[in-house]
């Protein structure tokens, strides 16, 4: 009597421990999942980083040229 006792505490405490487990474990997956999500929100295409990489250079050859005028109209 007493060994079926200690067995189904043993049991018991064993399935409890493995419920916590998997129940912290499916937490952490929806956290990681709705990370990933809000990555995927966030994210910046090559296109788009591209055309701002385009902007940029457009307006530093402008300020370029702009500089290029003011020289030589100095000399």
């Amino acid at each position: 009597m007493d060994m079926t006792i200690l067995i189904d505490v043993l049991v018991g405490v064993v399935l409890t421990g493995s419920a916590y487990f998997i129940v912290s474990l499916q937490k952490e997956v929806k956290r990681i999942d709705i990370l990933l999500n809000r990555t995927r929100e966030d994210y910046a295409t090559k296109f788009q980083v591209r055309d701002d990489i385009d902007r940029v250079m457009e307006a530093l050859h402008r300020v370029e040229d702009k500089l290029d005028r003011v020289l030589t109209e100095k000399n």
